[in-house]
């Protein structure tokens, strides 16, 4: 039945309805985490000092920041009006998206396949909802690919794809991937096109020497980018696997290592019907016109050209960069790969059981996080034992000072205690005996609100630390009671297996 175009911008509108809604759903049900503070920390100060204050983490461009910067001066830091920011920019990823879609000539039926499917996707419903510039990513690298599927085809928005393309690089380290990924593509598809992309490539790498200047000069201070990418492990067939699982995965997403990476009972059968239908797709090639083959290759080189560079890299350099976070540049062109092997299942009942199946599953998938216990997460503990604290330091004459053991629980107090009108004194002490940290996450360089110290002193102070349980003797409690330390009665926050204590401790 053939479909009148008020109809399919009904559907359209209602994929787009469902795309939206799953990215507001349980938008705030979790606090921010350590890396999602640091970008509003980076937003809240001034222009010259975000950049240098960015650059010398090393490891992301400063667009992200920026833009945040200018969110939160129109609409505030409620955490729904932070959480909204990578939503907004999830979703204007949608118009590429169709643009896209449309430009390699792509019937409705198809389209509409591939928009469900980037609707569903568990891991794009995580990063749109993560205070991170993977939205940003997202959504520059689908404006690249349209552009320049576009100028492939006919020449045209040539400056337009240079700017997209320098927006991209200035959105994450990953945007040159695409970049890559478009040089191969040119290489294979359209050499007339070679002169045009080798000054886009200039020009975007001459746009992006600033940037390149200032994290030189942040890295004669520190260049030890390995306390930042150290902790990723190099890809391994376990991590291609869950990539892979991530690639297919329905609206579910891991927040945490303490939860399962996959719904396997609900993934596993859409890999098993999309590898079938690829099956039929390329049975099919021979009868495939030139134009659908040039796309169809397009689009492979969009999505494997980035993984094999991330793997090549990951393996042969000192530090892994692979990270489905990373990766979310392949999932688009992918889900457009899977929507054009669906649709073009010859035998209309194979091909209408393949999409029923593939789509009851998803509903499944949504059921299954419905029903799911609301999130409670560790590193939410600290801000909502630093909320009493607020309000009971109030009437105190002399700065609170917090005693911690860990750069993440440090940050998260310092974070919530920020703006807060009693005083507080965020004070780590160095290596304690016992005591392991997470050594993903440390203090921003540049950041000297966090004292550090090596002993305890004062008459009176608090203790911050998280533990399976309350152990008076093991540390940190068994290094203040060797110091005469009494306790008072610790407040409890507890999520994970794990439980956050804050305790008053006086001599």
């Amino acid at each position: 039945m053939k479909l009148n175009d008020r109809t399919r911008l009904l559907i359209i509108a209602l994929i787009c309805f469902v795309y939206v809604s799953l990215r507001v759903w349980n938008l705030t049900a979790s606090c921010l985490w350590f890396d999602e503070i640091f970008g509003v920390h980076a937003a809240e100060m001034s222009l010259p000092n975000l950049l240098w204050f960015v650059a010398q983490d090393l490891i992301h461009p400063p667009l992200f920041y920026v833009l945040l910067k200018i969110w939160i001066f129109i609409s505030g830091e409620s955490l729904f009006s932070l959480r909204f920011f990578p939503v907004f920019f999830s979703t204007l990823a949608v118009v590429p998206f169709i643009l896209l879609c449309r430009q390699l000539k792509l019937s409705f039926l198809t389209i509409a396949v591939a928009l469900t499917l980037f609707a569903a996707n568990g891991s794009l419903i995580k990063y749109a909802q993560e205070v991170r510039m993977y939205s940003l990513l997202l959504c520059f690298g689908l404006f690249s690919s349209w552009l320049f599927a576009r100028f492939l085809h006919s020449g045209k928005g040539f400056y337009l794809l240079i700017v997209a393309n320098v927006a991209l690089v200035y959105s994450h380290y990953f945007g040159w991937l695409i970049i890559a990924s478009e040089v191969l593509a040119v290489l294979i598809l359209a050499r007339e096109r070679l002169k045009q992309t080798a000054l886009m490539l200039i020009l975007v790498a001459t746009s992006f020497a600033p940037w390149i200047h200032l994290v030189w000069q942040a890295a004669q201070i520190n260049s030890n980018v390995g306390q930042n990418i150290g902790w990723i492990t190099k890809p391994n067939f376990l991590s291609i696997l869950r990539f892979v699982f991530d690639l297919f995965e329905p609206i579910y997403f891991e927040q945490s290592n303490a939860e399962s990476p996959a719904i396997f009972l609900i993934t596993a059968p859409i890999i098993a019907v999309a590898f079938i239908a690829f099956g039929f797709y390329f049975a099919d090639w021979k009868n495939r016109s030139a134009i659908e083959r040039r796309n169809f290759w397009l689009l492979v080189t969009f999505t494997l050209a980035p993984v094999l560079i991330a793997f090549i890299v990951s393996r042969i350099s000192p530090y892994s960069v692979w990270g489905t976070r990373h990766l979310i540049i392949v999932f688009a062109p992918f889900v457009i790969l899977q929507a054009i092997a669906f649709s073009k299942i010859k035998i209309r009942q194979l091909r209408t059981a393949s999409l029923s199946l593939i789509f009851l599953l998803f509903g499944a998938a949504f059921l299954f996080q419905a029903t799911r216990a609301e999130p409670k997460y560790i590193w939410c503990a600290w801000e909502n034992l630093a909320l009493n604290l607020r309000q009971t330091q109030l009437n105190s004459s002399e700065p609170t000072k917090i005693y911690v053991f860990e750069d993440l629980v440090a940050y998260h107090f310092w974070f919530a205690l920020r703006d807060s009108d009693a005083r507080f004194e965020i004070v780590k002490i160095n290596d304690i005996e016992g005591l392991t940290e997470d050594k993903a996450y440390f203090l921003p360089r540049g950041f000297d609100a966090v004292q550090t110290a090596n002993q305890f002193e004062g008459e009176r102070f608090l203790v911050a630390f998280r533990d399976k349980t309350w152990k008076e003797f093991a540390p940190p409690l068994q290094n203040l009671k060797a110091q005469n330390y009494r306790f008072g009665e610790p407040q409890i926050y507890e999520a994970q297996g794990l439980k956050a204590f804050l305790v008053e401790v006086r001599k």
